[in-house]
């Protein structure tokens, strides 16, 4: 198949995209978190739980996120799943910067998250890639540029 020929690449309905979040936070539960985590390698993205303090709220809000690492510190997307929207993690972080998260077997590590840009955004952009082939393309289907979000340790 030739590049003009290949089909787009299809995300599932945000249904399914929900419903998978639900049944991974569950799994996490279910098992005391023995399930659910992963950490990050050379060749897949891993998953991590990220607390951050809501904005309204200010109560705790707890989800689970892919990630790599640069150098001490943790690369994530605000994605929302390729949905329109920015997530609620994302605006609560952007409101309060200092968070915490937590990798298989590593709980409560203190970050400070930020938005990289220009230069440092187009690196770890890139580096996405690695993992995701069609990363530009569920990019594209979203109103606003996706942010790739640095949390660096405290």
């Amino acid at each position: 198949m030739t590049a003009e020929t290949q089909k787009p690449a299809r995300l599932p309905p945000r249904w399914i995209v929900k419903a998978a979040w639900k049944f991974h936070r569950g799994l996490y539960k279910m098992t005391g978190g023995r399930f659910g985590l992963r950490k990050a390698t050379d060749d897949k993205w891993g998953m991590m739980r990220l607390t951050v303090t809501g904005r309204r709220s200010g109560q705790e809000r707890t989800v689970i996120l892919g990630y790599y690492e640069d150098g001490d510190n943790l690369v994530t997307m605000a994605m929302n799943g390729w949905g329109g929207p920015e997530p609620a993690w994302w605006l609560n972080l952007q409101a309060n910067p200092d968070a915490s998260v937590e990798l298989g077997g590593r709980k409560n590590r203190p970050v400070t998250g930020r938005a990289a840009v220009g230069e440092e955004r187009d690196r770890l952009w890139d580096r996405w890639r690695h993992y995701d082939k069609n990363l530009d393309e569920y990019a594209a289907r979203r109103p606003e540029e996706t942010a790739v979000v640095m949390l660096e340790p405290r």
